[in-house]
């Protein structure tokens, strides 16, 4: 059964004072929940229900926690793939001084900062609600049902990896973060303390090292519930996290685990990169064997109606991201917030890199009365906003779209974590370590037409990972600048190391703790 079918249940997860939005916004988590029930309500001895609270938190990651039109523009807006967040300087003009690694009270107190440290621990927090309804059902399984119990453990090592890869994102945000885990108590919530980058990424290992025996061994196109994590997508965020931590010393003992977790997955021979890279993203793409995370959204193949269930937001992604300016009614349009810059454009071009640059980079008309065609054969007129790209990832071609459906991007799922990732990790680790990382960066570079390199080189495969991820919304360019010592090199002066790294934490969550100070 698909994931995001099976909503009739949603733990219930209080608002609680330390993490709310200010200035008019509402506070996380307010929003009704469908067929909601209290806990007290519920017959834990009834193990059907048992993957409800599961499915509720991967509810709760696809609705806004992940994909919030703020969010993902803070994240990408720091990266030199993106000209800017807006589609003009004077819209939301704090994500020009984040851009520009400003620091001062207006980022600290801007809405938008405050509501990505909400995104991701109001889904830590719908995480560890949820596992405390696990064990609620847990105390039901009689001692003798081994095949219960390994579902419970499975169910929930699913949520722990949710909330461990929240963790990552707020920490590769922020910096120093709490780890959140013991959240259903409100006093701790308000006294909770920070933990350095360092441990959040050894708490995130930990994790995975905890959760990947008790997850499936398959793909997630494979799993019992189609598009669950599994035990790879547990190895792929260990590799991430160790990889933050080796940084740039070749030496580091993380590269070995970089290459443990790596090998692992590729050794499984369960994924394959999807053939052709325009329509990975695409609805041909859904769920392909390369797929390791996806959030998933569906249309269910009707004409009108809501698209997954009743209130949620699921267009903020696509929508927020589809070219801007009067498109003649067509359902390929949008906000036209966070273009690709001209610096993408110009390094895919100079590496005649076209199978890429046709994917990533999708351009307007000249004028808002004349048009650019799509790769699919789609019109799309120029804007007054002086804005020449829109991002070719998030496009979704009107020929694929349900016949009746205007919404831009409907029935599509969002990517989070790919193959392409595994082998580039791998061979990146090979290296450092003085080994051959040609066999995993050929895999990559034969995809996108490109001819092999003998005897790749770290900075051959850190512009590889630029090219393959260009423009994909979960900040892999700037982690992969930082976290490897060249973000100066590529922001000049403006980017002050031991500074610029992260955004400050909200003023609003340090006036509510103090202990974030």
């Amino acid at each position: 059964m698909n994931i995001m079918k099976n909503m009739t249940y949603k733990v219930l997860v209080a608002c609680l004072p330390v993490i709310m939005l200010t200035s008019g916004c509402e506070k996380f988590l307010d929003k009704p929940l469908e067929n909601q029930r209290r806990s007290e309500g519920i017959n834990y001895s009834d193990l059907s229900l048992m993957y409800a609270p599961v499915s509720g938190v991967y509810r709760a990651a696809a609705d806004d926690r992940l994909v919030h039109w703020i969010d993902l523009s803070i994240r990408c807006v720091r990266e030199d793939d993106y000209e800017r967040g807006a589609p003009t300087p004077n819209d939301q003009p704090e994500l020009m001084s984040i851009k520009n690694f400003q620091r001062d009270i207006t980022v600290q107190s801007y809405w938008g900062i405050n509501q990505s440290w909400i995104s991701y621990f109001s889904l830590a927090i719908a995480a560890n609600s949820a596992l405390t309804e696990l064990k609620l059902f847990a105390a039901t399984i009689p001692a003798d049902n081994s095949a219960d119990a390994a579902l419970h453990r499975r169910y929930q090592a699913e949520v722990r990896f949710i909330r461990a890869y929240a963790h990552l994102m707020a920490s590769r945000l922020f910096g120093d973060v709490p780890i959140l885990i013991d959240s259903d108590d409100i006093t701790r919530l308000a006294t909770v303390k920070k933990s350095t980058a360092t441990e959040v990424r050894e708490f995130i290992i930990d994790e995975m090292n905890a959760c990947a025996p008790d997850l499936e061994d398959a793909r997630p196109n494979q799993a019992a519930h189609q598009g669950s994590v599994t035990r790879y997508t547990a190895l792929l965020l260990k590799a991430k996290a160790a990889a933050d931590l080796a940084g740039n010393d070749n030496a580091s003992p993380h590269w070995n685990t970089v290459l443990e977790a790596t090998n692992a997955i590729i050794n499984s021979g369960k994924f394959s990169l999807y053939n052709d890279f325009y329509q990975l993203f695409k609805l041909p793409g859904k769920l392909a064997n390369e797929s390791l995370f996806e959030l998933q959204y569906s249309d269910f193949g009707l004409p009108t109606g809501d698209i997954v269930r009743p209130g949620i937001d699921w267009g903020t992604f696509f929508r927020w991201q589809g070219p801007a300016g009067d498109q003649r009614g067509s359902a390929i349009s949008g906000g036209g917030w966070i273009p690709p810059s001209q610096n993408i454009v110009d390094f895919l071009t100079t590496r005649d890199d076209s199978v890429r640059l046709k994917t990533t980079i999708l351009q307007y008309g000249a004028t808002p009365d004349t048009y650019a065609t799509t790769p699919s054969g789609d019109r799309i007129y120029g804007n007054t906003f002086g804005i020449k790209y829109f991002n070719g990832k998030a496009y979704l071609p009107s020929s694929q779209m349900t016949p009746g459906r205007l919404e831009y991007g409907a029935n599509n799922n969002v990517r989070i974590l790919r193959y392409a990732d595994v082998l580039l990790l791998n061979a990146e680790a090979r290296v450092r370590k003085g080994q051959s990382g040609d066999a995993p960066f050929r895999l990559v570079r034969e995809r996108a037409k490109l001819n092999p390199i003998t005897g790749v080189t770290l900075a051959q495969i850190l512009d590889e990972r630029r090219a393959e991820f260009a423009c994909e919304w979960w900040g892999e360019r700037f982690n992969d600048l930082v976290r490897t010592g060249r973000a100066q090199q590529a922001f000049g002066s403006r980017f002050v190391p031991g500074q610029s790294e992260f955004v400050p934490i909200p003023q609003a969550q340090l006036d509510a703790n103090t202990n974030l100070r």
